[in-house]
């Protein structure tokens, strides 16, 4: 029973089916091959965004780093909460990738206030030439703790961002577990709400290793290419990215997985929430979760071979601990059952 994370969890079968029926014959290199066309289009389609401009790469962080790259300049800073991944797990890749963009975390938490945002902008941005220039914003959607922002928070995040004419990045690496749970369309979460540039993920929701770069602002397109390329990015043998996306896509899966994660995850929480000393830190709204549990009860649950996350305390010694659960599309209601049976002792 594996609960660790999302990104551990195996293909999808249709995904390694599309990449066995794309490994024959001879195609197009580095993007340049039919089934790349085919997840452009499809792409466009699903955001209702013709004009946008679309790339593939290998990673979340390539992704998101490449991405605000071509909104941020060296001597500019990116606006993102202290739990964004791009601040806490990408090995200062962004600071890499823009040569030397300053990251500024705003409020305390994993989700962003409209309030909080303001204040860090007008923070910085006014040291002309001693401190950094405003720039892009950074949302996470699904947070790294497993919330979802509103399509009315979205909103007001980018006006805030818009108001002084800075662009939006989003982090979609559980796009689709966030989109499946506001019930929306995903215009409505990334363009029409104010979003430049997102990073739209696979990998985490049955693919082997690939991430869309889906720029609503045709205009950058070229500066992508460039700085993809010179990132080391840019895939010769690139009909394997594409295959996984047109796969992904194809008849709604990367919709069908995403809901299964999240169904997985609800049923996961109903039955913890039955057990005394157990609190959840947020209300679940995707496939991920972090609760507060009895240590005594962590540590049965690891004796019993049960692989999560303890985010803090210790098993041993603390009276409580923190953990981290995220379910997999792919886990077997039976499993999440037994787990909840060997909670029980």
């Amino acid at each position: 029973m594996y609960f660790g994370s999302d990104n551990t969890g195996p293909v999808h079968p249709a995904v390694m089916e599309a990449l066995v029926a794309a490994n024959t014959g001879f195609t197009g290199s580095y993007g340049a091959d039919p089934l790349m066309d085919q997840a452009r289009t499809q792409l466009r389609e699903i955001f209702d965004a013709p004009e946008a401009e679309v790339f593939l790469v290998a990673t979340g962080t390539a992704a998101n780093c490449l991405g605000l790259a071509c909104h941020c300049p060296p001597t500019h800073t990116i606006f993102c909460s202290p739990t964004a991944h791009i601040h806490e797990d990408e090995c200062n890749a962004p600071e890499f990738y823009t040569s030397g963009a300053k990251l500024t975390l705003v409020g305390t938490d994993d989700k962003i206030s409209p309030q909080a945002l303001a204040r860090a902008i007008e923070a910085e941005g006014n040291r002309f030439p001693h401190g950094p220039a405003r720039g892009p914003l950074s949302l996470t959607q699904a947070t790294e703790r497993g919330q979802i922002y509103t399509l009315d928070e979205i909103r007001a995040l980018t006006a805030v961002a818009k108001s002084h004419d800075l662009p939006v990045h989003m982090d979609g690496a559980r796009f689709g577990n966030a989109l499946v749970a506001l019930g929306c369309t995903p215009a409505e979460m990334t363009w029409r709400a104010g979003v430049d540039v997102l990073s739209f993920g696979g990998t985490k929701n049955g693919c082997m290793g690939v991430e869309a770069v889906i720029l609503f602002d045709p205009a950058r397109a070229t500066e992508f290419q460039l700085r993809r390329k010179r990132g080391a990015h840019l895939f010769s043998k690139h009909r394997y990215l594409s295959a996984q996306m047109v796969a992904y896509l194809a008849d709604d899966l990367w919709l069908t997985t995403a809901k299964q994660a999240n169904d997985n995850m609800a049923r996961l929480a109903d039955g913890l929430r039955k057990f005394p000393g157990v609190t959840f830190d947020y209300e679940p709204a995707v496939n991920m979760a972090f609760l507060t549990i009895p240590s005594p009860l962590a540590k049965r649950l690891k004796a019993e071979g049960t692989a999560f996350n303890i985010m803090q305390g210790s098993p041993d010694t603390d009276d409580a601990v923190t953990i981290r659960l995220v379910t997999d599309w792919s886990i077997a209601p039976t499993e999440i059952d037994r787990f909840l049976a060997l909670a029980a002792g």
